[in-house]
């Protein structure tokens, strides 16, 4: 079993991986109708970023996510997949024995706590980079100070200067609104996934087909967004402030500051391409992991004597 939790996590890195690169463009533009101003609608954002910025505007911050986000959901994945084995294992006395609904409830859950710790730091270091729209100068003298001038050369440079100005609170900022969002996003992440996963396996079968894992996936990954969406503004506000001003003091004051000022339709601001970019980034994610766990499986019975 020691091996296996291994594998697990290796897998959820390979995951991680592939998602980074199928959603860190539209991931961007998410982030810009979320946190930004005058950018409209999804397609005006879109049409705004390729024409200030081209196609290197889509891919600001990947460098950060690219590297973490592996990392990221590795622990997710590691975390989901043992949880569940040792719930199994109580309850049944084997740890391959299939989780009761309650088991899976309880596992996605623990992911979704456990994914704040690492997931915060990533998310305000991606998302203050994709909020800047100019380049970094290094040169005091023609470096502007003003709001809405770049304020980081690249993603260690970020890091660095959020933990020596505000500290470890400040890697954190948003952290309250990440746990509201993930808990019960992972939640309705991995039990679609499960429930559709075990409902498209043939009788007598042992696993879906590739194609099954993609499309439960995918469907998976939509419905999670969906519901997560008016957290994620509200975190998405919440790290993208604090660059040159602090106009939020926490959650609540930023629910209440942006319904005030905008309205309740202010909370969904970015469903539809959150929704659309939840498919392909969850089907990307569940394939590379299911299929690479296969691979090590295999792998593992082969080198067995």
């Amino acid at each position: 079993m020691g091996s296996l939790q291994l594998q697990d996590f290796a897998a959820g890195w390979v995951g991680g991986t592939v998602s980074v690169f199928v959603g860190h463009p539209l991931d961007t533009i998410k982030t810009r109708l979320q946190a930004g101003q005058g950018y409209g609608n999804t397609l005006s954002c879109l049409l705004t970023v390729y024409r200030n910025e081209s196609v290197a505007g889509f891919f600001k911050g990947m460098s950060f996510p690219l590297a973490s986000v592996a990392v990221y959901s590795s622990v997710v994945f590691g975390v989901f997949s043992n949880t569940q084995r040792l719930l199994s294992q109580l309850r049944h006395g084997d740890p391959a024995q299939p989780p009761a609904l309650a088991d899976t409830l309880l596992a996605s859950t623990l992911a979704g706590l456990v994914s704040v710790g690492i997931g915060a730091p990533v998310d305000l270091v991606k998302i203050r980079l994709q909020m800047q729209t100019q380049s970094y100068t290094a040169d005091p003298r023609t470096q502007p100070t003003v709001a809405g001038s770049p304020a980081y050369r690249g993603p260690v440079h970020c890091f660095r200067t959020v933990l020596q100005k505000e500290g470890l609170a400040g890697i954190y900022r948003g952290a309250a609104a990440m746990l509201l969002r993930d808990v019960p996003g992972y939640c309705l992440y991995f039990i679609p996934y499960t429930l559709l996963c075990d409902w498209s396996v043939p009788e007598g079968g042992v696993s879906p087909t590739p194609s099954s894992v993609w499309l439960a996936g995918g469907a998976a990954g939509a419905i999670s967004w969906a519901v997560a969406t008016p957290m994620d503004v509200v975190k998405s506000r919440i790290q993208a402030d604090g660059v040159h001003l602090s106009k939020y003091r926490g959650t609540l004051d930023c629910i209440l500051q942006s319904y005030q000022s905008e309205g309740f339709k202010v909370f969904f601001r970015g469903i539809t391409v959150n929704t659309v970019r939840g498919f392909p980034v969850s089907s990307a994610t569940f394939l590379g992991y299911e299929l690479s766990l296969k691979a090590m499986k295999r792998g593992q019975s082969e080198s067995s004597p």
